[in-house]
């Protein structure tokens, strides 16, 4: 039926026609999501999409008519809702993922009523966000003068934090002249580093090429006399390096590179010294577990996520800056139209906008400050600590089973491990595992995720899941067997 043409003074509105009646739809949304998660131990980590339920999602037109809000919710029961990745499960240990809390989820639906926009306004959210990063960058060890931001990711966090150090240190303007206003810029990681970095260095311009790998020890641990001899023949052929990326928490093996020497380089060198600490640098909020990740505490720059070991629903990483007015200087740039009047609701400037690319950010704080305050950061603590005796004794069980084998030292949450049966060769085993992973992703035991590590494919079960307990691993351990010797069986039967 065709709408009628507004005009100014006709009420057009997106607000419900009955209030009553769609406070009972949204009431009902709250408890069939709270019933969801309350059920996920009863569920498979994984079911695959159906292929009518895909096809049906991917055809939709344009819905140009109105439908309805409580039809289109009854078909967000059943063709989305069933169908994620599984990451809320108890036996999601594929990637390091958020499970989220319901806690969580309440928050970001009381931060999505409110929709604030975090620029910085004069407003009780942009206090929030600042006691937030306040409190993070006590937790980290970081001076409380530091700058901070909340971000979408480890990525873009940890993208902030290299474009704070090109600002910093590539000894020319910057913003004024981009990359090409002197030598090539160089930065420095361990070949363990995560994709991010090499994304990173595109986007700000610099070319993968300007990131230097460097060996790794046996523990996967950066080369820090390897590290140093490479600086100094860049330095030698007329380069300009200009940071050290050190890892706490590697993706392959959680591997946590050796900060102090790392923090002691850089200033030795006057560069910047930036912490991937996308999942590790949390381990700091367990007493047990901060010694891993010492020296994090004097780095330039730090990113994590606190939807990975903080346990909340994406989005919400954290960047931190120990001189906050590099931060500042990096980003600032206020339009007359932003201008900061003294008063009103602009009073105080537009603090997160100057920090960072992005003008308009959602209130990702709520839900970190009413969990750090609900359950306390104690309690978070001892349940990353839970995760790490987990992956060590799901490591000990498994390598009782004789076609085991434990590929890198457990050295947080995850435990990386292979089947390797007798008379294999590398590459039977490596086609061996790849198929035990899907088939154990698809049966609905688990999710563990697969990675290669020395150059053979591994199993990687990382636990960074609130929801996990031992009877899960059990459950899981229990099951590699059958699956591994029923793939076994059909490979020696085709040969």
């Amino acid at each position: 039926m065709p709408q009628t043409p507004p005009t100014a003074r006709t009420d057009a509105t997106l607000d419900p026609d009955d209030w009553n009646e769609f406070r009972v739809l949204a009431h009902r949304m709250v408890d069939d999501s709270l019933e969801f998660l309350r059920t996920l131990p009863d569920r498979p980590a994984w079911t695959p999409l159906p292929a009518d339920v895909r096809a049906a999602l991917a055809s939709e037109r344009v819905p140009h008519e109105p439908q309805g809000e409580a039809p289109v919710y009854e078909e967000f029961l059943a063709r989305v809702l069933p169908w994620s990745n599984g990451s809320r499960s108890p036996q999601f240990f594929g990637w390091v993922q958020g499970n989220g809390t319901p806690l969580g989820m309440m928050a970001d639906m009381l931060a999505s009523g409110m929709n604030a926009h975090m620029a910085g306004f004069n407003d009780a959210p942009r206090v929030v966000e600042e006691r937030v990063i306040g409190w993070l960058a006590e937790l980290m060890g970081f001076p409380a003068t530091s700058g901070g931001l909340l971000m979408s990711g480890g990525t873009m966090a940890n993208y902030l934090g290299l474009a704070v150090a090109r600002h910093a240190k590539a000894g020319y303007d910057v913003r004024t002249h981009g990359a090409l206003g002197g030598p090539r810029l160089t930065v420095y990681a361990s070949t363990e580093i995560h994709s991010w970095a090499h994304k990173c260095l595109e986007l700000l311009g610099l070319g993968h090429a300007s990131l230097r790998r460097v060996a790794v020890d046996d523990d996967f641990r950066i080369d820090v006399a390897a590290l140093r001899a490479t600086i100094a023949a860049d330095r030698a052929a007329g380069l300009r390096p200009i940071c050290i990326i050190g890892t706490a928490g590697t993706v392959n093996s959680g591997a946590t590179d050796d900060l102090g020497a790392l923090a002691d380089l850089a200033a030795d060198e006057d560069l910047w010294f930036h912490v991937d600490g996308a999942f590790g640098a949390l381990a700091r909020l367990s007493p047990t577990l901060a010694p891993v990740v010492h020296g994090m505490e004097r780095a330039d720059s730090l990113a994590f996520d606190l939807h990975k070991w903080g346990f909340l629903p994406f989005e919400i990483a954290c960047v931190l800056v120990r001189d906050a007015e590099a931060q500042r200087a990096a980003f600032s740039l206020t339009p007359s139209y932003l201008r900061d009047e003294g008063r009103g609701v602009i009073a105080g400037g537009l603090t997160f906008a100057d920090r960072g690319p992005e003008l308009t950010r959602g209130f990702k704080a709520l839900k970190a400050w009413m969990s750090f305050k609900a359950h306390g950061v104690d309690a978070i603590g001892a349940v990353i600590e839970q995760n790490v005796m987990q992956a060590r004794a799901f490591a000990e069980r498994i390598a009782q089973v004789p076609s085991v084998e434990i590929s890198a030292p457990v050295a947080l949450n995850i435990a990386v491990w292979r089947w390797v049966p007798r008379g294999f060769s590398d590459a039977q085993c490596d086609a061996l595992n790849r198929e035990l992973l899907l088939r154990i992703q698809e049966s609905g035991l688990a999710v563990p995720s697969g990675s290669m590590v020395k150059g053979r494919y591994v199993i990687r079960t990382c636990i960074t899941n609130h929801r996990t307990r031992w009877q899960d691993l059990e459950r899981f351990a229990d099951g590699i067997a059958p699956l591994a010797q029923a793939i076994e069986a059909e490979m020696r039967a085709g040969s």
